[in-house]
């Protein structure tokens, strides 16, 4: 029974506030004729403060894609290994113990992947399998835990480790006027996460069953338009109301496993926004404080896409965990429209639960 272990999360030491974006929203762009709106969404995405990789006068240049992605490449390599190795020390494995390292992003691009690098860099095995997955955005932190699971399940004695890495400043578009880029600029942040999946022993979730789910004919609604100045963002104003067609999708796989998932223990999902959160709370039945953990991370770094549920399970250790056996749902959204589902218990040091 695999077992996702305390996650590392890191985010870095150049902060935004809300106060700070609305302004630079009115300076930048004060003759737009939909300001007025854009203001009034970013306001209500909750988000106070975020963190981003360059200071903000930095960030609203655009040197190109050759210089931000090189930014992208470095800044990865400065932050990404103290991360894991804090990550590799919750869970008490050593860089020798992991036998494949999935490596989630979608704001940056390498090949051959960080993996490569991160498995010269710290030692780990030669043989360590290397699972990158680049084109899953924010649900590509769901799928990292389930792909873990899958391969724990086949290989009941390895471990796996899981790094999300976003810097999602680095794909600020100031000639993108759209409401939905207009939105993105002030509810995006910058993040890097990390948890180990043992297949044997450790204290966490221990996952029991995962599922995906994509609604049909919805995959222009997340997207990035590729040009030769970057990924620009694209938002369709439909995207908040996809929970109304995901809430089944994550009450079936919880029914599949004969649980009820407007009953469970703890909820860790990942915060598009507060839209998303009250919906899910609505559609599922579930108290609004069950996603007290989720809220946190969209308030203190806004979205940070697939590090988001790391994030939130992290807050849920700081909290002192749950019960033994506790029953809970994790769940990552993104691109597709895709869902990336999880159910598991909590458990000590690996207990067995049957």
């Amino acid at each position: 029974m695999a077992t996702l272990c305390r996650p590392s999360v890191s985010v870095p030491e150049h902060v935004i506030t809300m106060e700070e974006t609305l302004e630079l929203a009115r300076t930048h762009h004060a003759d737009h004729p939909q300001l007025p709106l854009a203001l009034r969404l970013i306001e209500n995405t909750g988000v106070r403060t975020r963190h981003i990789v360059q200071p903000i006068e930095e960030t609203l240049k655009h040197p190109g894609f050759e210089e931000r992605n090189k930014l992208y490449e470095a800044e990865a390599k400065a932050r990404v290994p103290a991360v894991i190795q804090r990550a590799l020390d919750d869970a008490e494995v050593l860089t020798s113990d992991i036998d494949v390292i999935i490596y989630v992003s979608c704001t940056g691009f390498m090949m051959p992947s960080l993996t490569a690098w991160l498995i010269n860099e710290m030692d780990f095995s030669s043989t360590t399998r290397q699972l990158p997955i680049a084109q899953l955005g924010c649900a590509a932190g769901g799928a990292a835990i389930n792909r873990a699971h899958d391969f724990c399940s086949a290989y009941p004695e390895g471990n796996a480790l899981i790094v999300a890495c976003e810097f999602c400043s680095l794909c600020y578009q100031p000639t993108d006027l759209g409401v939905g880029s207009l939105l993105s600029n002030g509810l995006f942040g910058d993040g890097i996460a990390a948890a180990v999946v043992r297949g044997r022993g450790g204290t966490g979730v221990q996952l029991e069953r995962n599922g995906s789910y994509l609604i049909p004919k919805t995959e222009d609604w997340i997207a990035y338009d590729v040009r030769a100045t970057g990924f620009h963002f694209l938002l369709d104003k439909r995207v908040p109301t996809t929970m109304e067609p995901l809430a089944p999708a994550l009450q079936d796989l919880a029914g599949t496993h004969g649980w009820d998932a407007a009953d469970l223990d703890f909820y860790i999902i990942h915060a598009g926004g507060p839209r998303i959160l009250d919906d899910l709370s609505k559609f599922l039945q579930v108290d609004p404080h069950a996603f007290r953990f989720s809220r946190s991370t969209l308030t203190e770094y806004g979205n940070i896409a697939s590090a988001v549920v790391l994030d939130a399970l992290r807050r849920l250790f700081d909290e002192g965990g749950a019960e033994h056996r506790a029953r809970g749902l994790l769940a990552g959204f993104g691109p597709g429209i895709t869902a990336e589902m999880t159910v598991g218990r909590w458990v000590q040091d690996g207990g067995i639960t049957r």
